[in-house]
């Protein structure tokens, strides 16, 4: 074979291998697919997942189904082919790497950003459900994570609510930060705390704050927290995190805290980040959460307005399941109790 022939296979073949290694590199999109739906009416395990201590509860056989999708990580790699499959897939969304990850995330970032954000959102939609409800409670300051081997490792724990830094009450976020952040870094600091019913004293020591050497901090993460009359806990599986849940568990809460059945023993689905005053806000994901509702079996689906124009483009069956515009707790609450009562009911539409 001549020197020619020899070096024209020998660019055919390094073109060909270059493809392929171009084939499996990664590309800067995530991809969004269905998740698994949960009745937070029904049981986790041998648990119910909406429980109530000191209250008397009902429980009913509908399903109020929250809804989930499976996003690829941040330590996940999507190459060419997995982004041309999951765009050509109507189950599935595709969407630019930096619209849904930090530049410096990793798995473990974000798994710590959901649990957080998912303590946020139980709280919040306790707090909802009791304010449909006309119970009062009080407003306090919660622990929502603690940083591993930071200061408050192994003295405070998630949940813990904060009473006093140093024997001053506090009672709002910033109290808290104004009581911590001037110390001088390395000061011993006092933080009283109720726990499971008791009031404990922890002591420990400041450090540095990330980016503000002068600045103390005990690498805790704090929000807002509540004092209820009474305890209310969800007992999820711990791979469910994120704020999205949250339009759900009220609704869920207000059901188990009222006799009958809100669903009249009907399967509901929904989603949507909802705050302490009922409000309901948009969440990412909406299409494939869709998806697996109907899946599930769902027949109406309680949509946040931000939300209602991309939901009209998604891949479900609107003679199979019905799309209801929400924009608070209360407007679910009637929108169901309405449905329950006449599927064909005029209801508030997702228009675009």
């Amino acid at each position: 074979m001549s020197r020619r022939r020899w070096a024209g296979l020998l660019a055919v073949v390094l073109m060909a291998f270059m493809s392929v290694q171009a084939l499996r590199e990664p590309v800067p999109y995530a991809t969004f697919s269905p998740g698994p739906t949960v009745n937070v009416l029904g049981k986790n395990g041998s648990r119910d997942i909406i429980s109530v201590e000191g209250r008397r509860s009902y429980r009913d056989k509908g399903a109020l189904r929250l809804t989930t999708v499976i996003p690829s990580g941040p330590g996940d790699k999507v190459n060419i082919p997995q982004l041309v499959t999951a765009w050509i897939d109507p189950d599935r969304s595709v969407y630019p790497y930096e619209a849904i990850y930090p530049p410096t995330a990793t798995q473990t970032s974000v798994r710590q950003e959901s649990a957080v954000q998912m303590v946020s959102s139980q709280d919040n939609a306790v707090a909802a459900a009791l304010g449909a409800l006309k119970i009062p409670y009080r407003t306090a300051v919660k622990i929502a994570a603690v940083t591993k081997g930071g200061p408050a490792d192994g003295k405070l724990q998630t949940g813990d609510m904060v009473l006093a830094v140093n024997g001053t009450k506090v009672a709002s976020v910033e109290e808290l930060t104004r009581r911590i952040r001037p110390l001088p870094v390395g000061s011993p600091v006092t933080v009283t705390v109720r726990r499971d019913g008791r009031n404990l004293v922890e002591r420990m020591t400041t450090v540095a704050a990330p980016g503000d050497p002068k600045s103390s901090v005990v690498r805790v993460t704090i929000a807002p927290g509540y004092e209820f009359p009474f305890q209310v806990d969800l007992n999820l599986a711990d791979n469910i995190g994120g704020p999205s849940g949250g339009l759900v568990f009220a609704t869920g809460i207000y059901d188990v805290l009222t006799p009958g059945s809100l669903t009249d023993g009907k399967a509901i689905a929904g989603t949507g980040e909802i705050d302490a005053q009922g409000r309901v806000g948009e969440i990412g994901g909406i299409q494939q959460k869709l998806v697996g509702a109907q899946a599930d079996g769902a027949r109406l689906f309680l949509v946040p307005a931000g939300n209602c124009a991309e939901a009209l483009d998604g891949h479900y069956d609107p003679d199979k399941m019905r799309l209801v515009r929400v924009t608070t707790l209360k407007e679910a609450i009637k929108d169901v109790q309405t449905w329950v009562k006449d599927p064909d009911a005029k209801l508030t539409r997702c228009t675009r």
